[in-house]
């Protein structure tokens, strides 16, 4: 399963996903070279340090072997864009993040209705952005939903844009 939280726009979805993933202060970051400045945004506006890696020149989005040099002991996510459609490669990503326990966050802001071999864009990772700007493929002129791979997820990404109130899950407690 999966949950969405709707928000103001997509890169307040990529901060609040860094937020209820518990990284700020000092954490880093992997962003890949060519994306829009949100990207890269996201980590500073949470306090962390965006780390920028070369892209793949197949398909412009992050390689995975260029995110593998740059993790430090510091590296806490790893932010893939799908640029135009394009998927970066999520088995490699999501390999990489298991073997350095990292938070996959998808930029799914081009990438409305992608797939990697059968699942889409957005719903690999641990969370999965996706901007309805006004530009986009599915556009409420503004507007960002975040995709949650759990709800406990989900019910911090609540909090963070709801002054750090609890909400309730499907059994009645809250985080």
């Amino acid at each position: 399963g999966g949950y969405a939280v709707i928000m103001a726009n997509g890169t307040v979805t990529m901060e609040v996903a860094l937020r209820a993933g518990g990284i700020g202060w000092g954490d880093e970051v992997l962003v890949p070279a060519c994306t829009f400045q949100a990207t890269a945004a996201a980590p500073m506006n949470a306090g962390a340090i965006p780390v920028i890696v070369d892209i793949d020149p197949n398909n412009y989005c992050m390689d995975p072997q260029a995110a593998a040099k740059a993790i430090t002991p510091r590296t806490r996510a790893i932010i893939p864009v799908h640029l135009a459609s394009n998927m970066a490669d999520m088995d490699a990503i999501m390999a990489l993040a298991e073997k350095h326990n990292l938070i996959v966050i998808e930029d799914c802001a081009h990438a409305h209705g992608a797939k990697w071999n059968g699942r889409g864009a957005g719903t690999i990772g641990d969370f999965g952005s996706f901007s309805m700007q006004s530009s986009k493929t599915l556009t409420s002129g503004e507007g960002g939903i975040l995709l949650c791979r759990s709800e406990a997820m989900a019910r911090k990404a609540m909090a963070v844009i709801d002054c750090g109130r609890g909400h309730a899950g499907e059994d009645g407690t809250e985080d």
